[in-house]
């Protein structure tokens, strides 16, 4: 997958932005730019999902989504299923290129993203240092007791205002990863904030990173 990358070469610590149906690896990344000066020695990547999406030119998805771009519920999973293999290809390939292990990398999500961040990571067995998840919600979420073999810290963030992905998603996702015996689930709701990410959503953000990642 083609990916931005905004950082020092041999950093200790990594963050992975995922972005969200029909944006692509520009979406993101320009998060970095507030979120470096509190974090010295972390490279940030941003990968385009692999495939591009229907109507959307210069876009990305993960997956087809049948309520947006008409395709089949079988459609969908099958895509699904091809964006976690090339996910978790892509993870394992940037992480050694970028010299960290899991310990030290984040996965950090939007929409989609949150999507595959809440389902890819806890299914690796070693443990990101945490998933930091805006605006999405959990996938499968009746199968993660069975196939959890990792339980990172993660980070739920959400506006209440959301047109496109319900707030309600974010206790459903809670209750999922509690009930599959995540001891360090977090929440943030964003007040008057839609389908986005606001300041005070990407100020939490950093705590958890800054925390996750033992910076003082």
């Amino acid at each position: 997958m083609n990916f931005e990358r905004r950082g020092p070469k041999g950093a200790k610590r990594l963050v992975i932005f995922l972005h969200g149906y029909g944006a692509n690896a520009a979406d993101l990344i320009g998060l970095a730019d507030p979120l470096m000066p509190h974090m010295p020695d972390t490279v940030f990547v941003a990968p385009d999902a692999p495939e591009a999406s229907a109507g959307v030119p210069g876009g990305f998805q993960w997956f087809p989504i049948p309520w947006i771009d008409g395709s089949s519920e079988e459609e969908s999973m099958a895509g699904m299923d091809r964006a976690v293999s090339d996910l978790t290809a892509f993870l394992d390939e940037i992480m050694t290129a970028e010299g960290v292990d899991a310990a030290q990398t984040v996965l950090f999500g939007f929409s989609q993203g949150t999507m595959m961040s809440l389902h890819v990571a806890p299914r690796r067995a070693d443990a990101f240092a945490g998933v930091v998840a805006f605006s999405g919600r959990m996938l499968k979420p009746e199968s993660l007791g069975e196939e959890v073999v990792s339980r990172p810290p993660v980070l739920l963030v959400h506006g209440d205002q959301d047109e496109v992905v319900p707030v309600q998603s974010l206790p459903e996702a809670a209750e999922a990863l509690e009930g599959a015996g995540f001891e360090r689930v977090y929440a943030h709701i964003q007040k008057g904030t839609g389908h986005g990410i606001a300041p005070d959503g990407l100020q939490v953000a950093l705590a958890f990173l800054r925390d996750v990642y033992g910076i003082e």
